[in-house]
Formats: C-alpha cells, sequence, structure tokens
C-alpha cells in the first residue's frame, strides 16, 4: 500500500466561525501539516497526538487555529490557538485535524488538513521467541513489519511485565523495555529465578502501534562459560562441581553461591568426573536426589540451544559418558518438594579435564534452561527514513 498524508488546502466548514474566515486581511495559510501518535502500547488506543505543520510566511500573522472533528466530513470544532508550530491533544485523538493562520487585522486563512489514518498501521510481527540468560532474556521476532512497509517503519517497541507459573497468565501491567530498529531485543538487568512476560508492537512514522503476536513468558537463569573440571584420577579437589549452595542461608540466590567447583568426595556436590576403564571421562551424579539425561541425541550448538529439561523419565543417577558439543540436564532436589534443573555443555573433553558451559534455574520447579526460537539474529541493517 503506498502510503499518504492525507493532506489538503482549502476551505472546509467551520462550526461557529460563520463567513469571517478569508475577511480581514487573511495571511498566507500553514503548510505540511502532518502528525506523530504517542503509542501507549494498545494499538486501539494512542495516548495522543502531536501536530506540526511549517510556520506562514506572512508578516502580520498573529496565530494558528486549530480544529478537529471525530471523522473525515462535517463541520470542524475549535480545539485551540497557538503562537507555536506544534499542538499536543491528549487522549485518543480525532479523525482529522486543521490548522489556520490568522492574522492581526483578524483575518483568518484557509485550513491545512489531515487525517489520522489508521491504516497506515504496521503489521503485527508474525512471530516472538526468547531466549533465556544470566539475568537477563534475548527476544527476537519476525521482522515482516519491516519488509512488508520499510518506508513507514520507524522502529519496534518492547514490552514486559510479570508472569505467573500457577495461573500461566501475563500481569496486566505492562511496561516499555525499550524500543529498538533490528528484530532483536536484550532485557537486561532482570532478576533471576523470576518469570517475565515480553510483548513487541511494531511502530510506524506516524506513532501508529500494531498489534502484538501473542506474549512471550521466559525467565532468566544464571549461566557460565569455560569452566574447567578436572577427572578424579588427576585432580579430586577440582573434580566436584554444585551448581547453587545456599551457604549463608538466606534463601537467596548469591553469586559466590552458584557454580562451586568443590572436591569429588565431598558428598552434597551435584556430580562429580571420573574415568571409566576405557579413560573415557564420565559424569558421576552424586548429591541424594540428583539424576542427569542427556539432552538430545545430537549435538547442540550451544549452550543456548538447551531449552526445557526433558521429562522425568529420561533422568537417571546411573553414571554417563560425556562428549563434546553434547548437552546435558541435570534434575537436583531443591529441599522444598520442587526440583531445580541445570544444564550442561561440554566444549572440550580430553582425558584429564573438560571444559563446559553450564546454566541453572534458579525458579523451583521450573523446567525452563534455554528458548530459542530459530530465527536468525538481525544483520546490520540501515535505518530507512521517509520524508514527509
Amino acid at each position: 500500500m503506498k502510503r499518504l498524508l492525507l493532506v489538503s488546502l482549502g476551505f472546509a466548514a467551520l462550526s461557529g466561525c460563520g463567513d469571517d474566515v478569508l475577511v480581514g486581511n487573511p495571511p498566507q495559510a500553514p503548510a505540511n501539516l502532518f502528525y506523530v501518535l504517542e503509542p501507549s502500547g494498545d494499538a486501539a488506543t494512542p495516548a495522543g497526538v502531536l501536530l506540526r505543520w511549517d510556520p506562514s510566511p506572512s508578516a502580520n500573522l498573529a496565530l494558528y487555529r486549530i480544529y478537529s472533528r471525530p471523522g473525515t466530513s462535517g463541520s470542524y470544532d475549535l480545539r485551540g490557538e497557538t503562537t507555536s508550530i506544534t499542538f499536543h491533544d491528549t487522549g485518543v485523538p480525532d479523525g482529522s485535524y486543521a490548522v489556520s493562520a490568522v492574522s492581526t487585522e483578524g483575518g483568518e486563512s484557509e485550513l491545512i488538513e489531515v487525517v489520522i489514518d489508521e491504516r497506515l498501521r504496521l503489521q503485527s510481527p508474525s512471530s516472538l521467541v526468547g531466549t533465556s540468560l544470566n539475568s537477563a532474556i534475548h527476544l527476537a521476532w519476525a521482522d515482516n513489519a519491516f519488509l512488508n512497509d520499510p518506508e513507514g517503519f520507524k522502529q519496534y517497541r518492547v514490552y514486559s511485565t510479570l508472569y505467573s507459573l500457577d495461573t500461566q497468565l501475563c500481569d496486566a501491567s505492562w511496561s516499555l523495555e525499550g524500543t529498538t530498529v533490528a528484530p532483536e531485543f536484550l532485557a537486561g538487568a532482570l532478576e533471576n529465578g523470576v518469570p517475565r512476560c515480553f510483548g513487541v508492537s511494531a511502530e510506524s512514522i506516524e506513532g501508529w502501534e500494531s498489534v502484538w503476536p501473542d506474549p512471550w513468558a521466559d525467565t532468566p537463569r544464571p549461566d557460565a562459560r569455560n569452566v574447567v573440571l578436572f577427572a578424579d584420577p588427576v585432580n579430586a579437589s577440582a573434580a566436584g562441581f554444585r551448581y547453587y549452595q545456599d551457604l549463608n542461608g538466606d534463601g537467596r540466590v548469591g553469586l559466590n553461591e552458584l557454580g562451586l567447583i568443590q572436591s569429588s568426595s565431598v558428598p552434597t556436590v551435584d556430580f562429580w568426573i571420573d574415568r571409566d576403564p576405557g579413560n573415557a571421562l564420565i559424569i558421576v551424579p552424586q548429591r541424594a536426589g540428583t539424576s542427569v539425561a542427556l539432552y538430545d541425541g545430537d549435538p547442540v550448538a550451544d549452550l543456548t540451544s538447551i531449552d526445557l529439561a526433558p521429562p522425568d523419565n529420561a533422568f537417571s543417577p546411573v553414571p554417563i559418558t560425556v562428549e563434546p558439543g553434547f548437552g546435558y540436564v541435570f534434575k537436583m532436589d531443591g529441599g522444598d518438594g520442587f526440583a531445580r534443573f541445570g544444564a550442561l555443555r561440554p566444549t572440550h573433553v580430553g582425558t584429564d579435564y573438560l571444559i563446559f558451559d553450564w546454566s541453572y534455574q534458579t525458579d523451583p520447579g521450573n523446567p525452563e534452561l534455554q528458548v530459542r526460537g530459530g530465527l536468525p539474529t538481525a544483520g546490520s541493517r540501515e535505518l530507512v527514513v521517509r520524508r514527509r
């Protein structure tokens, strides 16, 4: 669809203006009236509208009058007067607006008009997915709003609110996380283990917001990269690993209580590394209530490729051979009636030690470790600016 500003110059029916519009040495009319809406997060109810126009060049200019009407036809009502070249109208805007110039002698120019045209609203992003990170969520969505109308596209707006795992509903109090011109966004400074909902809209250069796709629920959780564990026969003091241990008993997850490398002889480590008779490294679950499952039959591209924990029947306390590139998920007793889940992906497996990336979900009973939608990340792209 070709985007039009729908601006016109001419006479209009003005409520209460009578025949005085062009008397008294009227000034030249202003030009290029356009509007920018104030997005609210609700596609149907913008928070307001800002009108702008080019000034009248007449030397006898005194002020501008602003009119509006509910639709695109009928009489205008006077909304206000200003000496500025802008006018702000709070709330859902009327259907069309008009501006005239008024001279010092009281003459009024022709009107310049603009229609607040909902047809300029962009497509809704056709998908929205999230990636759980440490104190952050990476969001990605289809870029169809931009691709369908690059000249009309301004940016994407990202919103968030709390999410209840019990009711599986998003809280009604949404807030703006930020804006971006790319089809991805990193929501940071989030509290680990606290589920949140995210929504995204596409904003046109006029400020029209699209309808949201279905909200995405996700939970940030700690992770770490390039951790080294030794095989027990090589260095028993650095062969054990505990995802989380509440060392000070405050019930909160401190940074010094995550990813603890300990001796394999400590009974409270979640697992330790041993060798089998063929010198292959194996993961040995140790702490009571801890079991392990192979995430998939094939290697995974990254730690972030590990999404929900496998079903309960996939877990076992039996030692498992560890291979580079494969994903492993641990199910552990949280001590409060709810399980905790952790993920592990080795990047290197030798005969003496392994290097791995890990993640841990602090939210009780939450099996979500990493969710990925399979969308490619956004490459570099020029910001397309549409001239009005």
